[in-house]
């Protein structure tokens, strides 16, 4: 059960703050921080102070809780489908920011000419990318990789120093996954 990342949704859902809700619930702020990231288990009597900090019920955050989907399917059918917005990509993610908590995963899919820019504020992290169609180019400190279809790169996240470019004449489809 993902409690952790159902309670963080409704505190931020709420527009508060970790310290204002461990206030209001008689906990240290870093204990919440270890329940939102599920290192912790809140007690049941936790849990309650919690919740009516955050102004929510306990019973419906349990539900939430054990309802998350568990697994994610982006099917072939779902990508023809994609509107790419003006800037030139558009990417499928498998789950929501609230369901993530070690990786991140996507499927990325970019017109021609056109780059996706690399996460920001991301330290100490890891990413894959995968080319699924067409070719990608992977800018990554000074080199430049070509990756084609079937390719693929594993690397350490240089927010400053990589990105990623379409330089093709077709649209390039790629699964990307990176730790959080």
């Amino acid at each position: 059960m993902d409690l952790g990342s159902v309670l963080r949704l409704k505190r931020k859902e709420k527009k508060m703050t970790l310290k204002t809700v461990a206030e209001k619930a008689g906990i240290s702020e870093g204990f919440l921080s270890q329940i939102e990231n599920n290192v912790n288990s809140p007690s049941v009597d936790t849990l309650m102070n919690i919740c009516n900090a955050i102004g929510c019920n306990a019973a419906e955050v349990i539900e939430k809780a054990q309802n998350q989907e568990r697994i994610a399917v982006i099917r072939r059918s779902d990508l023809s489908d994609v509107d790419i917005p003006h800037v030139g990509f558009a990417t499928r993610r498998f789950f929501p920011p609230e369901s993530r908590r070690t990786i991140d995963s996507a499927i990325l899919i970019i017109e021609p000419g056109k780059s996706i820019p690399a996460r920001k504020g991301v330290r100490n992290s890891q990413e894959v990318l995968c080319v699924i169609k067409g070719s990608l180019e992977l800018s990554y400190q000074n080199q430049l990789i070509t990756l084609n279809t079937g390719d693929a790169a594993h690397f350490f996240t240089q927010p400053d120093q990589q990105h990623i470019t379409n330089n093709s004449k077709s649209v390039a489809v790629a699964l990307w996954v990176g730790t959080i």
